[in-house]
């Protein structure tokens, strides 16, 4: 993932274990329109472009927020990067990424660098990384890496808000 200035440089990492194979991590995540099924906050996931790096979509949340996903690496079989864009504001870069353990098993690692605005001063970015950011953040990407590994196992899509509400993503 990029560093810039207009970053954290804090970024957030989340893993699950799966009991699958890589090949099937792969093609949950790789499916147009996945977060349909694999993302618990997720109410509709619209594509405007997909299969290799030029791919995009949307994810419309519960909540009633819209990011758009701009996809910049594609690598078969082991992930990708993107970034977030809310409008013309970029939020985030985000690394998906399969690690095969064995033939039956792997996991998938999601980690998010938030782009907070530069003008802010480095203190200030700070509190908001560590009292805000990261504690959401990362009960998000739990829920949607757990998401993945409950529809490659059960072969069913995720409930939505299964493993609680979220304030940024969950219906009021």
């Amino acid at each position: 993932m990029q560093d810039n200035k207009t970053n954290s440089r804090w970024p957030i990492t989340v893993e699950q274990a799966i009991a699958a194979p890589a090949d099937d991590v792969w093609i949950a995540i790789s499916t147009a329109g996945n977060l349909e099924t694999c993302h618990p906050f997720c109410k509709r996931n619209p594509v405007h472009a997909w299969g290799g790096a030029q791919s995009c979509d949307e994810i419309h949340y519960l909540s009633g927020r819209v990011y758009e996903r701009r996809f910049r690496e594609w690598h078969d079989g082991v992930g990708y990067d993107l970034d977030i864009y809310d409008g013309d504001r970029h939020l985030a870069a985000v690394s998906w990424r399969i690690n095969e353990v064995d033939q039956e098993s792997s996991t998938l690692q999601i980690t998010v660098l938030p782009l907070l605005p530069p003008n802010w001063p480095v203190v200030l970015r700070w509190f908001a990384h560590w009292l805000r950011l990261k504690p959401y953040l990362r009960s998000y990407l739990r829920s949607v890496v757990m998401g993945v590994d409950w529809y490659v196992t059960k072969g069913e899509a995720v409930p939505r808000n299964h493993w609680g509400k979220h304030p940024w993503y969950s219906a009021e």
